[in-house]
């Protein structure tokens, strides 16, 4: 049968593996319904889709597991069913459990019973739960097993034995999966899923993973998701495979110690050094543990038979791809997106001159903001987006990103010669990197757009100076206390969450503590203002209305040729927070412009220095 000939009905399509599946299936041109609960979920699916270069949407199928007809629409033509529906949660009720993981399994092979051209059935199990006897559970080992292993693992490995119970009855092809742990893309890291081994991962970014759980010889193995969607997109075609069960994993995956130490040192991040046991763990209080009991049975030693699952993939062409790059990448992709905590939009790490580098927005855009003291590239996000061809690094040793200030030079240089930074944006201390890069590397940076430049400036107050004492209250200063002080109101609070996790965050706090300091040293800011005035591009500064420059910053301005200044009313020193649209415009306007080399129409709206 060829890929044309083929119709594939997916369920649970817009979860993680589901929309991975569709993804994989349409790729190879197989026509794909996408069974959904709801209209909101397969449009999800769609703009999903359409982000990974995929313009073929699949049929909208709706899907009632209370229901017998199950799924509402044509389906007389589908040769293949992939049941990625259920629920993974940990702490469901037994009864929500049940209904979710097992219920759905009978419904969908009596469903799968009723097509008249269907080849094969496969369902997604688990490799924790795989290869159930298919005969009836009774009570009292219903009881136990809910019991020992919690609702959601028991009720997967009930539902494995009664997927091949009914299907066997009915008659139905079928073939299983049991995927270990599922991390993300092994091209891109791209993963929402934040439960099981990941939430130890956040724990390694955000230093507060004391102790690995289990011993040298727990083994929690991972299988990258878009190698378990194309393994099953060849089942339905392999009469091989008919009746089997496959467990996908990468043997190669370090024991569990090995895999967070190798994450620890690509976050740069101290590894913990203790261990404690599972037994103990289950006798330690979970406020203190942090530990779902559902979780502790996955930390076991064992391994799981994965000859069968090599052979078909050998006998397919289909490599594995290599765990330690795999994990990497999904670490990268989990911090990027803080977990799920961030919002929509490109972020990612890149590593300028070697150095570790958070990064949101246009990849390779030539403008390049540099953001200021205490906050983040996440509080230019707003900025960024309403400019469009432009990205936010966090300098080194800040917000995301790894380093230190020894690091800007190199750092600086590889960021504008190596990444296309043409208009470097920067705001407070970032606006001394962009001087730096400048006049570092002359004739390379067309336009400097100076945000609240401190040398230009009033001096900071007297307690900045004090390192040690700067670097306590950021490493403890709350989202509304920061945003008290850095705006005079709390309304930005929400703004500042990301940036206050940062400063808690490994030597962050530290570093932005030394660098405010260093901001009162006449030398520095001597230093830039000279190397300012020796800058032969176009200079445009931005201040808010209660952070103005100082007469010495005026007068210097008005020397440069090719330089304006922007008030923002109403503004302090960080007006991307309480003026986003207005920073925007502003410089919008003046990138646009500055290819008239100082037409006087080009400064229409400026305020005169």
């Amino acid at each position: 049968m060829s890929a044309e000939e083929r119709h594939a009905l997916v369920l649970g399509a817009s979860g993680f593996i589901g929309r991975h599946l569709v993804l994989a299936l349409g790729r190879t041109g197989v026509r794909v319904s996408a069974a959904s609960r709801n209209h909101d979920a397969y449009q999800r699916l769609a703009r999903w889709l359409r982000d990974h270069g995929h313009d073929d949407a699949p049929a909208d199928l709706r899907v009632d597991f209370g229901e017998p007809s199950l799924i509402e629409g044509e389906c007389d033509d589908i040769t293949e069913v992939y049941n990625c529906a259920g629920a993974y949660r940990f702490g469901m009720p037994a009864d929500e459990a049940r209904r979710a993981n097992v219920d759905s399994v009978r419904a969908v092979v009596a469903f799968a019973a009723r097509l008249p051209r269907l080849r094969r059935l496969v369902h997604v199990s688990g490799y924790r739960v795989g290869g159930q006897d298919a005969a009836p559970w009774s009570e009292e080992r219903r009881r136990e097993t809910y019991r020992a292993l919690g609702a959601y693992e028991a009720s997967k490995a009930e539902a494995d034995a009664v997927f091949q119970a009914t299907a066997e009855q009915l008659g139905v092809p079928w073939s299983v999966v049991n995927p270990a742990s599922v991390i993300g893309d092994s091209a891109t890291g791209e993963s929402d899923q934040y439960l099981g081994i990941a939430s130890q991962v956040k724990d390694i970014w955000q230093g507060s993973l004391p102790a690995v759980p289990g011993n040298a010889r727990t083994f929690v193995p991972v299988v990258a998701v878009d190698y378990l969607a194309r393994f099953m997109t060849l089942l339905p075609m392999d009469e091989a495979a008919e009746r089997a069960a496959y467990w996908l994993l990468d043997d190669n995956t370090p024991a569990l110690p090995g895999l967070l130490t190798l994450v620890s040192e690509h976050y740069r991040a101290k590894a913990p050094l203790a261990r404690i046991p599972v037994p103990l763990i289950k006798l330690l209080p979970r406020w203190l543990t942090k530990a779902d009991p559902e979780t502790l049975t996955f930390l076991s030693s064992d391994r799981y038979p994965t000859d069968s699952a090599r052979a078909f993939a050998a006998r397919h062409g289909l490599a594995m791809p290599d765990a330690a790059t795999t994990i990497r990448r999904w670490a990268d992709h989990l911090a990027a997106h803080r977990f799920g905590d961030a919002p929509a939009g490109d972020r990612r790490f890149t590593a300028p001159g070697g150095t570790r580098t958070f990064e949101l927005g246009e990849p390779g855009a030539p403008t390049v903001v540099l953001p200021g003291l205490p906050v983040n590239a996440d509080t230019w996000a707003p900025v960024v987006a309403a400019l469009g061809r432009a990205r936010a690094v966090d300098l080194p040793g800040l917000g995301m990103s790894a380093g230190r200030r020894a690091d800007w030079p190199s750092w600086l240089a590889a960021l504008v010669a190596e990444t296309g930074a043409r208009h470097l944006v920067g705001h407070s201390i970032g606006a001394a990197a962009a001087v730096e890069a400048a006049t570092a590397l002359p004739g390379t940076v067309d336009q400097l757009t100076l945000v609240s430049p401190f040398f230009l400036q009033a001096h900071p107050p007297r307690a900045a100076r004090w390192a040690a004492l700067t670097r306590r209250y950021l490493s403890h200063v709350g989202s509304e206390a920061l945003a008290e002080r850095l705006t005079g109101t709390t309304a930005y609070e929400s703004t500042l969450r990301s940036s206050v996790a940062d400063l808690r965050r490994g030597t962050v706090a530290g570093t932005t503590a030394r660098l405010l300091a260093a901001t009162v040293q006449p030398q520095w800011r001597d230093d830039l203002q000279a190397d300012l005035q020796r800058y032969p591009g176009h200079v445009h500064v931005v201040v808010g209305s209660r952070d103005p420059l100082t007469p010495e910053g005026q007068a210097l301005l008005a020397t440069l040729p090719r330089a304006t200044v922007t008030v923002i009313a109403g503004a302090g020193h960080h007006p991307q927070l309480t003026h986003p649209d207005d920073v925007a415009h502003a410089i919008g306007r003046h990138t646009a412009s500055a290819s008239s080399h100082g037409d006087p129409e080009a400064r229409a709206g400026e305020r005169p220095r």
